[in-house]
């Protein structure tokens, strides 16, 4: 008999859900953790069912539009895109050990700029976790405007309300599939490792989970509500509505896509703060804000005041993190340095001094090598190292650099390189166009993959923690390093 058509059925909060029984894994897929979302309204508990929830077919994703994307395939990354279904994609994905018995617990929250992802890309599937003692669940949320636009008469943050309302649900069914409630790790990569980041600091997350792994992510993009408020005028000005929780639910999710593309422009909107800063650099504009219940306080004041100080974080970045969005689209290799010092100085103050920081003006340097390079400490690699010093609670901090010979080998340890070899996933993206290239190393993927699995058991990690030396560990040298401080440090806020 083929083992991947056994089945297998537990009982959980909603009622018995039917899911696959391979043999030493079992999967769960498209479970809801909660009622459709209506739209901005709170997450609300799921409608018990009758008879047994077919849980062998993931179910629908929140509603979203992928681009088109030269050189990479990057579907594994991110999915293939829905329109939302029936609406009912509030749902989650569970991989479980066949004899799990209070095993430990690994949450995942997917990236995409809080527009686009799912639980469901084939690069995060969580089979190998659960091979290796874990229980592995994954979560969709709401994204863009339903889910990170602060609409007057609505709640704030809803898609961190989603996030923490899965949290909540995995404290009241995961021992159903064997799993300890009490051994919980959040993990994510870029958005969904800032929403991690984020609500390491809220107040709503107490107790919700133990450990947390942030991935090319950190607790710098934030706004606060009142710049928010300038991307809802703007919104409802393009889509013809009153900026109000009634304009806005008249809005399709295909004209919503619409205007998502539309404000992407760099030229489209200016959400700068009072400092000049625009905490997110263009990459996105939908991102959580701060001064609601969920975050009262900026995450970075709030870690220096000791919130989140009983969660251990392991917390680091890719080496060359931007060049996933400047190599393919042949940005880092064509820009010319006035238009480099003009995206900059929409986001940073004294962009020209960073750009020459890091070598813009130097022979031999091209613009777009300095604007990357720039991008990829200020975005990225400086704030989750300030992260890391801010968090009173132990800390561990990585450096992903392994170097992928995509795209002529300039690809290098792009955003989401790290991806694969945690969740041991390196066949969803060997190939020609694949992200790892053509032949990614194996061994290499199972040794990332070991570290996560051991921190999630028991919280430890083979390298001393952030301290005073700041050692970060990099990841394919397999050893802990002392770094300089890096040229960004001068030009973000402290």
């Amino acid at each position: 008999m083929d083992t991947d058509l056994l089945t297998d059925t537990v009982t959980i909060s909603g009622g018995r859900v039917l899911g696959r029984n391979s043999g030493a894994v079992r999967t769960f897929l498209g479970v809801p953790y909660a009622d459709p979302p209506r739209r901005f309204e709170l997450p609300q508990p799921r409608t018990p069912w009758e008879g047994v929830f077919d849980a062998r077919e993931p179910g629908p994703s929140a509603p979203q539009r992928i681009r088109a994307f030269p050189a990479i395939d990057i579907e594994p990354l991110v999915g293939t895109g829905s329109d939302g279904g029936d609406g009912d994609y509030l749902r989650l994905n569970v991989w479980a050990p066949r004899e799990a018995r209070n095993a430990p617990v690994m949450v995942w929250v997917h990236g995409g700029a809080f527009v686009v992802g799912s639980k469901d890309a084939s690069i995060s599937d969580g089979s190998a976790f659960a091979g290796s003692g874990v229980i592995c669940i994954a979560i969709n949320y709401r994204m863009g405007i339903d889910g990170f636009l602060p609409v007057p008469g609505a709640p704030t943050n809803l898609g961190l309300r989603d996030i923490l309302f899965a949290l909540q649900w995995v404290q009241d069914n995961v021992a159903a599939f064997g799993g300890d409630p009490g051994n919980v790790t959040l993990f994510g990569e870029s958005a969904g490792a800032m929403a991690i980041a984020d609500l390491l600091t809220s107040p709503m997350a107490k107790g919700l989970f133990r450990r947390a792994i942030a991935q090319s992510g950190h607790g710098a993009m934030v706004r606060d509500i009142g710049v928010a408020q300038k991307l809802v005028r703007k919104l409802a000005a393009k889509l013809k509505i009153t900026p109000d929780m009634a304009g806005f639910r008249t809005v399709s999710h295909d004209a919503a896509a619409d205007a998502i593309d539309a404000l992407g422009k760099p030229n489209a909107i200016d959400l700068r703060d009072a400092d000049g800063f625009e905490p997110v650099f263009g990459i996105s504009r939908f991102i959580p804000v701060y001064g609601d219940d969920v975050l009262p306080q900026k995450p970075i004041d709030a870690l220096r005041q000791g919130s989140g100080a009983d969660i251990d974080l392991l917390i680091g970045t890719n080496a060359d993190e931007m060049n996933l969005y400047f190599v393919p689209t042949g940005v880092r290799a064509k820009l010319p340095g006035l238009m480099a010092w003009w995206l900059l100085s929409r986001s940073l103050p004294k962009a020209r001094k960073a750009l020459k920081a890091y070598g813009l003006g130097q022979k031999g340097k091209r613009a777009g090598e300095a604007f990357t390079e720039a991008t990829t400490d200020l975005v990225f690699r400086y704030p989750a190292r300030k992260f890391a010093e801010a968090h009173q609670g132990n800390t561990w901090m990585y450096e992903m650099e392994w170097q992928s010979p995509a795209c002529g080998g300039l690809l290098g340890a792009c955003h989401g390189i790290e991806l694969p070899f945690v969740f041991d996933t390196l066949h969803t993206v060997t190939g020609p166009r694949g992200l790892t290239g053509e032949d990614p190393p194996r061994a290499l993927a199972r040794q990332i993959h070991d570290l996560w699995a051991g921190f999630a058991s028991d919280g430890t990690l083979p390298w001393p923690r952030w301290n005073g030396e700041h050692p970060v560990y990099q990841l394919a040298a397999g050893k802990a390093i002392a770094e300089p401080e890096m040229p960004a440090a001068a030009f973000l806020p402290r």
